[in-house]
């Protein structure tokens, strides 16, 4: 099952990924999808990411009953 994110991002960062996600005929939907579940592998150990990434990762705690299926 889907389910509807609010998200609050730059404008001008939106107007560039908006670019980006047309020139790849993707969406934004889909390519924010698809780097949440690349960073939230189990095989990608923290360290491999990003200073500016590993801010961010784990910073949403969802229940232990969550089920995004």
């Amino acid at each position: 099952m889907k389910q509807h994110l609010t998200l609050t991002i730059k404008s001008d960062v939106i107007a560039k990924a908006k670019f980006y996600a047309q020139s790849t005929d993707r969406s934004l939907s889909e390519m924010v999808e698809s780097y949440l579940e690349y960073i939230t592998k189990e095989s990608i150990s923290k360290e491999m990411l990003s200073p500016r990434l590993r801010k961010v990762v784990g910073v949403i705690k969802l229940p232990e009953e969550f089920n995004e299926i």
